[in-house]
């Protein structure tokens, strides 16, 4: 569990970001936790794919803007 606190305390964002933010984002599963290799956005309620548009499957519980902005 530290872990999983540890890394959902490094994604900061709170709510859901504006439609036009690329962000990074955290996801969960029955593994643990991992952060997706891509940027991701939030549109109408789902979360996708920033440059391919395709619907993010996984739970995603944190979101931060990429690093060096």
């Amino acid at each position: 569990m530290a872990t999983r606190e540890r890394r959902l305390a490094e994604f900061d964002g709170h709510g859901e970001p504006p439609e036009d933010l690329m962000v990074q984002v955290l996801c969960e599963d029955h593994s643990g936790t991992y952060q997706l290799p891509f940027a991701c956005r939030f549109v109408d309620g789902l979360w996708r794919n920033s440059k391919t548009g395709g619907r993010i499957e996984a739970n995603v519980i944190g979101w931060r803007l990429p690093s060096g902005r």
